[in-house]
């Protein structure tokens, strides 16, 4: 009896602990709460007061650093303390609806003027739809384009025949010791963008079993590695690049892949006479027929969880962030860019010679497969390339041992496949 007086008084103190903690006024809804991630999220506080103003409602945006993102995302959903809009790296739709935790978004596209599917780049629009539902509307986007010496190499490749001839014609150009290319041994993008530009699927059956021997992913790695083995690139990890934009600036190297966050960063750090050296231009294709070559679809959406209580509300400013003003407004903010088609005619994306690249590019995008363990697979496919690059084993021994990880790690969701589809009426 003693016991349950004190656990009904702890809970009667952390009742009155909440109420003098909530100092609204009577009757005052409490804030819509939109959680952000990283400098995203400190940035959206300062979109949030025009949509105040408008709708006449408050939004709390918290800001999650992305290291911890992943992990407050899970935890809210087992503890039903989800917030009402959500900002998603589109990698995370695919995991967070295999646990029914988003809402589906037709409902709120069928009646909204302000956004559509059409107004979207397609392969970017395309991470967010899952079995044909819509989950998440795109908020930024993000893919990889070729960073490189524009005073040492006149035109871009636009192939991959022309990137070896531009790799070979740049290293004598070089800082003594450099390489034309740099390719982190710890990064997955850049052999999953060569595989999917081959051809390959990187996955097979519905996502069941991995397909990294096929002839269009062994092509991509094939080529992929030659890049190694030729001193095109150096074997080395991003811990291993002391300053990269220095390096490159002094030509330690050549050309880089990687993304929109570096046009800021190569303005700021390059002294203002050498912003002529460098350029961007859309990744070379295996054909000339094929160019420009396919792209990571990467970035960020807004998303609703099933279990929010105030979804039209949620709703109303996931479509103030999705406006061409806002958008644009944000892009002038912290560099993110905009995911809306008609935002890049204005002149400060048009007239952008570095960003004009990823315009072009992110017409030319495909998203990576829609399944939950695909960043756990990801990690494994730049650990088994390494040792190739390292020659510790060749590389259909590599192919062969990462299509067998694969398939142990896709081994739950082939059982849950199984289950499924023995529960359809038609299997009966």
């Amino acid at each position: 009896m003693a016991r349950r007086r004190a656990v009904s008084l702890v809970l009667a103190c952390g009742a009155l602990l909440a109420s003098l903690l909530d100092c609204r006024p009577p009757g005052e809804a409490a804030p819509l709460r939109f959680w952000a991630f990283g400098r995203e999220g400190e940035e959206a506080r300062k979109l949030v007061p025009d949509f105040e103003r408008a709708h006449g409602l408050r939004v709390q945006v918290q800001q999650v650093p992305w290291t911890a993102a992943h992990e407050k995302l899970l935890t809210a959903y087992v503890g039903r303390e989800t917030p009402d809009l959500v900002q998603l790296g589109n990698t995370w739709v695919p995991e967070l609806v295999s646990l029914d935790a988003l809402e589906p978004l037709a409902p709120f596209l069928a009646r909204t003027s302000v956004l559509a599917a059409r107004d979207y780049f397609p392969g970017i629009w395309e991470t967010n739809v899952m079995e044909g539902r819509v989950f998440g509307i795109p908020w930024y986007v993000d893919t990889r384009v070729l960073y490189y010496r524009s005073d040492l190499v006149p035109q871009a490749p636009r192939t991959w025949e022309e990137w070896r001839d531009s790799l070979k014609l740049l290293k004598p150009k070089l800082r003594r010791g450099g390489y034309p290319i740099l390719l982190p041994t710890d990064e997955w993008a850049q052999p999953a963008i060569l595989g999917v530009q081959a051809g390959a699927t990187l996955l097979k059956d519905g996502g069941r079993y991995g397909a990294f021997r096929s002839p269009e992913f062994r092509r991509a790695a094939e080529f992929y590695i030659s890049l190694f083995k030729d001193g095109f690139a150096p074997p080395v990890t991003n811990a291993q690049v002391s300053n990269v934009y220095q390096q490159f600036d002094q030509g330690d190297f050549g050309m880089w892949i990687t993304g929109p966050w570096n046009i800021g960063e190569f303005r700021w750090r390059l002294r203002p006479e050498r912003q002529g050296v460098w350029g961007t231009a859309p990744l070379p294709a295996p054909s000339s027929s094929a160019a420009p070559g396919l792209s990571l679809a990467g970035g960020s959406s807004l998303a609703i969880f099933r279990a929010g209580k105030r979804k039209d509300d949620a709703w109303k400013l996931a479509e103030f962030l999705s406006t061409r003003e806002t958008q644009l407004r944000f892009y002038a903010l912290c560099g993110d860019l905009p995911a809306r088609l008609d935002a890049w005619d204005d002149p400060k994306l048009r007239d952008d010679p570095k960003a004009r690249a990823f315009g072009v590019q992110l017409r030319h995008v495909k998203g990576m497969p829609k399944v939950p363990e695909w960043e756990l697979i990801a990690t494994r496919l730049f650990e088994h390339l390494d040792g190739v690059i390292r020659g510790q084993k060749p590389l259909g021994e590599a192919l062969a041992d990462l299509d067998a990880e694969t398939d142990r790690i896709l081994e739950k969701r082939r059982w849950l496949l199984d289950e499924a589809a023995k529960r359809r009426p038609d299997a009966r």
